[in-house]
């Protein structure tokens, strides 16, 4: 830390709190980073996040705010399933709102499965102006594989059930858009279509998370499915003349310009997010659970120490140095300043840590190299009309 600071680098203050607001989930969906994957410290944390503990949170995030002079801040209520927390998640909003609205530019986002997600609820999101971002994995099959109830029902009508409310024009604006999970084993341009249905105003394309030690399936042995799988639904997004938004296609395309990517699957931008936990630990971004038990420790407390604590860790460090965090063979990539090695968490290997390239390396290239060559069609078509 000292011969980075000696250097003249300095870290970028906390501007995204994920705050875990309930532990458990009413889902079990085959995938989860939280239930499924290497950590299980879930079990050891309280349910739900007590009143003192969140109060506390607040009042850290206020100072932060104000030590810095930030402009923005923004805060996503998790889980577990956040809405589980009922009435009092309203409440915890409003103590952000009281603490927060005149120091800054505050965002409040709600990360749910939509299954809880009903009028009453809803009514309370909107008074406090929280964004909802729904999961929801395409087509009715194909979701109600993955995304089940304890039991084991799909919950594809009760999503579709609650986009349906979002979607009202009262609604409209807490409508935060949605989540993907990529399946490679799904078609999708039937995904695309199903997502464009609920007419969203954001789409996120996720890879499932998965590193060197737990790779990926890969349907068939094919070397880039997931790759494949996102120049598919890119061609289809791509062509649709009203499409919207997608936040990794936007990013690819604004970092293969020279821009700066907006999430922390793509691109070299300093990653600065932090995870409040039910009982107060103050953890890295907490997909790092799938590497292995404890990857998202800091060893911090929001009950005790401040957040700035955070940004002498050594993991925070090297999710905001850029290149430097790279190793040797992302460094000499060509597409290195686009890639960023791809998402932090996938490049995790026993032995070697985080400085491998991303166990999604293969699919990265194709898709960054599509659309690459798509765009680079698109500016040479411009350009030969403009020079007719």
């Amino acid at each position: 830390m000292e011969p980075l600071r000696g250097a003249g680098w300095r870290p970028v203050p906390v501007r995204d709190v994920i705050i875990k607001v309930h532990q458990r989930c009413n889902l079990a969906c085959t995938y989860c980073y939280v239930y499924q994957h290497e950590d299980q410290s879930w079990e050891d944390r309280p349910a739900v996040m007590p009143p003192e503990t969140w109060r506390t949170t607040v009042d850290k995030l206020a100072r932060h705010v104000r030590r810095h002079g930030m402009p923005q801040l923004r805060v996503i209520l998790h889980g577990g399933e956040p809405l589980l927390l009922g009435a009092r998640l309203g409440e915890l909003a409003a103590d952000l709102r009281t603490a927060l609205d005149g120091e800054c530019d505050l965002q409040i986002g709600v990360q749910t499965n939509g299954v809880l997600l009903r009028e009453r609820m809803m009514a309370q999101l909107r008074t406090h102006r929280v964004k909802v971002g729904v999961s929801v994995d395409g087509t009715k099959p194909d979701h109600d594989r993955h995304r089940v109830t304890h039991g084991g029902r799909g919950t594809f009508d009760k999503v579709a059930a609650a986009l349906a409310l979002l979607g009202q024009e009262e609604n409209r604006a807490s409508y935060g858009g949605l989540l993907c999970t990529v399946a490679a084993d799904t078609d999708p341009v039937a995904t695309y279509r199903t997502l464009r249905a609920f007419d969203p105003p954001l789409i996120n394309f996720l890879l499932p998370h998965a590193n060197w030690e737990h790779p990926p399936p890969r349907p068939d042995g094919t070397v880039t499915p997931y790759g494949d799988w996102l120049v598919e639904a890119f061609e289809c997004w791509y062509r649709d003349p009203e499409p919207p938004r997608i936040q990794f296609f936007e990013d690819v395309i604004v970092l293969l310009l020279g821009g700066k990517g907006t999430s922390e699957q793509i691109g070299l931008s300093p990653a600065a997010l932090v995870v409040v936990e039910t009982d107060g630990a103050i953890e890295q971004v907490d997909a790092l659970k799938s590497a292995y038990p404890g990857a998202a420790a800091t060893g911090l407390d929001i009950r005790h120490d401040e957040l700035d604590a955070v940004l002498d860790d050594p993991g925070v460090i090297a999710r905001q140095i850029g290149l430097a965090a790279l190793g040797d063979e992302c460094a000499r990539c060509p597409v290195r300043r686009v890639c960023g090695g791809g998402h932090y968490v996938h490049r995790y290997r026993a032995g070697a840590g985080f400085r491998n390239p991303s166990v999604y390396c293969a699919d990265l290239k194709r898709i960054i190299g599509h659309i690459r060559g798509r765009i680079a069609a698109d500016i040479a078509d411009l350009t030969g009309k403009v020079e007719g």
